[in-house]
Order: C-alpha cells, then structure tokens, then sequence
C-alpha cells in the first residue's frame, strides 16, 4: 500500500513538475513575443522618425532653393527688363516736349527701339529658362541638345555627349526634373568648377532611364557639401529624391565631378 501511495506520490510530482514546466515555457514564449514585439515596433517608429527627418529636410531645402531662385528670377527682371522700360519712360516723356527737334526725336525714337529690342531678348531668354519651349514641343531629348549645343556655340569649354532617349519614356513633369538637373549640373561647371571639358550621356535600358555626368574642374569636399543644407547640389538632390531615383554624388578637391542618376521609368 505504502508503494502505491508512493507511486502516485512521485507521479503527481511529475505532473505537476511537467506543468510547473510548461507555465514556464508558456510565460517565456509570452514574454518574448512581447519584447520581440517592442523591438519591432521601436524600430518601426525609429524609421518613421527618420523618414520624417528626411522629409523635413527635404522640405527645408525645397524651400532655399526655391526662395534663391525666386531671388534670381527677380534679379533678372530687375537688370533685364524694369531698368531698361525706364530708359524707354524717360525717352518718351523727353519724346512729348514740344520744344524737341526732329533729329532728336529721330535719336530718341532709335534709342527706344534698341532698347524694346533688347528687353524683348532678355523678355524671350527668361521665358527659356523658366520653361523652355523646346523641352514643351518637342520632349527631352530635342531640348538636351539644344542645352548642349547653346554650351557649345560659347566656345568655351570642349563637350561630348550621347543622347539616347525615346520620346515619352517619362511624363513631361519628370522629363522637366532631368531637364533642370541637367541645367543646373551644367550651369554649376560653368560658374564654380573652373572645369573645360564636360561629359553628359543620358540612356534608357528597358525600364529604367541612367544619366552620367562628368567634368573636370576643381571638385568640392563632399563631406563640406553635405553640411552645407541648401547650398550645392541640394537642389539636384531634391529632385532625385522627387523622381525616386539613385543618385550617386563623387567629387574631391582637384578631380571633378561624376554624376549618376538611375531611375525607374
């Protein structure tokens, strides 16, 4: 009697160490689903924070560079076309004096006409640069070579580029975006990189458009220019960023600057 006594004894100790075992298990499983889940939601809240950081800095940088372009826009008009219609008020008014003679009216009236003709040139290259007509006709490829061909016909610098791009590969909102990526690359050798030569290819690869420029000026410190918020190549950044593209930025002081831009179309 005493063995079986003892028998149910031991077994109700294993039962209870087998459920004892299993509470711990279940409580383990519990808590590591738990942190598991903490972890997996900080870092989801970790990467929504960056994310925002991004964009806010994104954001930021749209804003400096639109206000420095609007500044430019204004400067523009200013020196182009306001200081010149002020040359033509003053003539005009001189124009209505009835004391005037012919052959100073005859001046006066010539003055005018050089100057309207010049404010209507200035008029047609700020339109160009706002949006240009070529780009809105005919599609990015007509305008790229129209860009490298301007470049050219300065004579100053030595350019090669390869353009292969089908027409509508890309809606025209992003056709602009390569476009003004482009301009500004170009625009950037000209007035900062001392640089001669200049490199741009632009091709499409079933899906996906790849541009690359290059050109062979002074460089920059790329740990200086990712410092500088809004100042550079900011703009073109926030373009890339915009067409959800891979932009790859390599400079150093003294080797130029290479550009790649690869993008689903």
């Amino acid at each position: 009697m005493e063995a079986i006594v003892g028998q149910e004894n031991q077994m109700l100790s294993i039962v209870l160490f087998a459920i004892g075992l299993l509470l711990v298990m279940s409580l383990a499983v519990v808590f590591f689903f738990y942190f598991s889940r903490r972890r997996i939601i900080k870092a989801e809240l970790d990467k929504a924070n960056s994310e925002i950081d991004h964009q806010r800095e994104l954001l930021q940088s749209t804003i400096i560079t639109q206000e420095a372009e609007r500044k430019r826009i204004a400067q523009d008009l200013h020196d182009a076309i306001s200081s010149k219609l002020n040359v033509v008020s003053l003539n005009a008014n001189i124009l209505s004096e009835p004391s005037i003679s012919v052959s100073d009216a005859n001046k006066i009236g010539d003055c005018i006409y050089k100057v309207t003709s010049t404010v209507l040139e200035n008029s047609r290259r700020i339109a160009h640069g706002l949006l240009p007509p070529t780009l809105e006709k005919f599609g990015l490829q007509t305008a790229l070579d129209e860009l490298c061909e301007e470049l050219l016909e300065t004579q100053m610098f030595t350019l090669t580029y390869d353009l292969n791009y089908p027409e509508q590969f890309l809606n025209s909102d992003r056709e602009l975006h390569i476009f003004r990526i482009v301009q500004e690359l170009m625009s950037n050798s000209i007035k900062h990189s001392e640089a001669t030569e200049l490199h741009l290819a632009v091709k499409t690869e079933e899906n996906v458009l790849s541009l690359q420029y290059k050109d062979n000026g002074k460089g920059f410190d790329m740990e200086a220019m990712r410092q500088a918020k809004g100042l550079g190549m900011s703009g073109i950044e926030n373009r890339a960023a915009i067409l959800e593209g891979d932009l790859e930025i390599n400079s150093s002081l003294g080797n130029g600057i290479v550009i790649n831009l690869k993008m689903k179309a």
